[in-house]
């Protein structure tokens, strides 16, 4: 799943130390060791403030590099899901270099992204396909229902949470 010896190599790429890394995503040093040696998974959080920070989109981390076909066909996605969630991201992008990501996020009910409000560049939008999903979006809170969509700037400190009693389907676009 998650490579943590490609973070490092990343890193090194754009010529950082483990303290800028730091310095950038408000993370430790320590930390940020342990998911280079593979001893410890990211949270969702974690994960987002890394990939910011490099500059790298998240699918980046989890698609084969010599896969260069523009179509992804509807039993090839990949999916991430990071350790002890019940989150899965199913990649829809075949452009692992692209400015635009294109997920179908998938949250259990209850299930949040993250427990504190995470920020990052750019921009998304999201389209609820089934359930339901509460944003928090900086000290505002909206609750979004089958058909109801959102954009706003990354920026923005957020969170998602299903408060719903099935599964949470949206549709969501990150552009950088």
């Amino acid at each position: 799943m998650f490579n943590g010896a490609e973070l490092r190599e990343i890193r090194k790429q754009k010529q950082l130390t483990l303290q800028n890394l730091a310095n950038r995503t408000g993370l430790s040093m320590s930390l940020l060791s342990q998911i280079e040696r593979g001893l410890v998974d990211p949270t969702v959080g974690t994960f987002w403030k890394i990939c910011s920070a490099l500059d790298v989109p998240i699918n980046h981390f989890f698609k084969a590099k010599d896969d260069e076909e523009p179509v992804i066909r509807r039993d090839q996605h990949k999916i991430i899901q990071l350790k002890n969630t019940h989150v899965k991201y199913h990649v829809l992008t075949p452009i692992q270099a692209g400015k635009i990501e294109f997920l179908l996020i998938e949250i259990e009910p209850g299930e949040t992204l993250e427990q504190e409000q995470i920020s990052h560049s750019g921009e998304e939008c999201g389209f609820i396909l089934k359930g339901e999903l509460k944003v928090l979006l900086a000290d505002r809170e909206y609750h979004l229902y089958e058909g109801d969509s959102i954009g706003f700037n990354s920026s923005s400190p957020h969170r998602f949470i299903n408060p719903g009693n099935s599964v949470s389907l949206a549709i969501w676009a990150r552009a950088t």
